[in-house]
C-alpha cells in the first residue's frame, strides 16, 4: 500500500531532501540528518496522507465530498487534496487552533467547523454527525489505513536518503501523536533499510504513545490542550497504529516545550527552516536526549512548520544571546 500511495503520489508530493548541519552535530555528539517534511505542500507530511487517502477513493464516492478533523495539518492537507481533486471538504478544527493554520484551511477552499476540545463534544462524535448528514467520508487523521500508507512515502524516501548518506544503522526520530507518520515511516523502514529504528517522540504531558509502549496497552492523556506542540496532541495512539508501533518501534522519548522551542530555533539558525513547536519535537530529542540515543547517527523529522508568527519569535528568543 505503500508503495501504491507513492505511485498515485508521484508528481504531486516533494520529495523533502535530508540536511545536515556540522553546528547540530555539535550540539548532539552525532550526526544528525533532518527529514524537512515543513518543506512538504501546506506545510507538513500531512499532504501525503491526506492525497493518498483521496486519490483511493472511488470516483463516485470522491465526488461526494470528504470530512476530516484537525488542529491544523490534516486539515489543510486534506483541504488542498480535495482541492485538487475538485471534490468539497468540511474540516472540523478546534477554536484553540493556530489562527494561521484555520485561515490557511479557510483559504484552500475548506468548510471549517469550530468546536471546544477541552468541552464535552469530541471531534469523533461532531465527525460522524457531519458524515451521516452530508454524505461525506470520514478521512481519519491517523487510523485511516490509506493515509499511513501515504505518510509512509515519508519513510521510503528516508531509507533510500540514509543509503546515500552512508548510513545503514540510526535511529530515526518522530514526531508523534497518534501515530500515522511514525508507524508509516516504521513499516517502510522494515521493508527497505532495516538497520533504521523508528522511535516516537512527543511533548511531555501528551506522552501518550511512549506511556503506551511501556505498558502494552493504548494509554489516555489526561488533557487534551494547553500545551505548545498542538499539532501532536491527541488523546491516544490509533487502533491501528499502537500494534504497528508496538512491534516495530524502539521506546519513546518525551522533550519540554521549552526544548522545542530551542530546536525550533536552530532549525532556523542552522538550516534555515521555518518549524512549528510540535514539529520540532524530534530534533529536540536528537539535539538534547543524546544518552538515550545509539549509534553514532541519528535521522529526524520536522513534521511541520504551520507557525503563527508570535510563536516563532518566542522560539527565536531561546537563542538570545547564545
Amino acid at each position: 500500500m505503500i508503495e501504491a500511495a507513492a505511485d498515485r503520489l508521484r508528481g504531486h508530493a516533494r520529495r523533502t531532501p535530508l540536511l545536515s548541519s556540522p553546528f547540530l552535530d555539535e550540539i548532539a555528539g552525532r550526526r544528525v540528518l533532518v527529514k524537512p517534511e515543513c518543506l512538504q505542500h501546506t506545510g507538513s507530511f500531512k499532504y501525503r496522507g491526506g492525497y493518498a487517502a483521496i486519490s483511493a477513493l472511488a470516483p463516485d464516492v470522491r465526488a461526494r465530498g470528504v470530512l476530516a478533523y484537525s488542529s491544523g495539518n490534516h486539515a489543510q492537507g486534506v483541504a488542498l487534496a480535495a482541492r485538487q481533486h475538485g471534490i468539497p471538504a468540511v474540516i472540523i478544527m478546534p477554536e484553540d487552533a493556530p489562527a494561521l493554520k484555520i485561515a490557511n484551511t479557510r483559504a484552500l477552499g475548506a468548510e471549517v467547523v469550530l468546536y471546544d476540545r477541552a468541552g464535552q463534544q469530541t471531534r469523533e462524535a461532531l465527525g460522524e454527525e457531519l458524515k451521516a448528514s452530508r454524505g461525506l467520508t470520514l478521512i481519519r487523521p491517523y487510523d485511516e489505513p490509506q493515509v499511513v500508507a501515504g505518510q509512509g512515502t515519508c519513510g521510503l524516501e528516508i531509507a533510500e536518503q540514509a543509503r546515500e548518506a552512508g548510513v545503514e544503522q540510526a535511529d530515526v526520530l518522530v514526531c508523534c501523536g497518534g501515530g500515522g507518520l511514525t508507524s508509516g515511516i516504521a513499516l517502510a523502514l522494515e521493508a527497505r533499510a532495516p538497520g533504521l529504528r523508528a522511535r516516537p517522540v512527543e511533548p511531555e504531558e501528551f506522552d501518550d504513545t511512549a506511556r503506551s509502549l511501556v505498558s502494552g496497552r493504548i494509554e489516555r492523556n489526561a488533557r487534551m490542550s494547553g500545551g505548545l506542540c498542538d499539532a501532536i496532541l491527541t488523546p491516544s495512539p490509533g487502533d491501528l497504529t499502537f500494534p504497528v508501533m508496538q512491534r516495530l518501534c524502539g521506546p519513546g522519548l518525551t522533550v519540554s516545550d521549552d526544548e522545542a522551542l530551542t530546536a525550533m530555533a536552530q532549525a532556523f539558525l542552522r538550516l534555515k527552516l521555518v518549524a512549528e513547536p510540535g514539529g520540532a519535537v524530534a530534533l529536540a530529542a536528537a539535539l538534547y536526549r543524546a544518552d538515550a540515543l545509539e549509534g553514532d547517527a541519528v535521522i529526524c523529522t520536522i513534521s511541520g512548520g504551520n507557525v503563527d508568527p508570535a510563536v516563532f519569535a518566542q522560539g527565536l528568543k531561546m537563542l538570545e544571546g547564545g
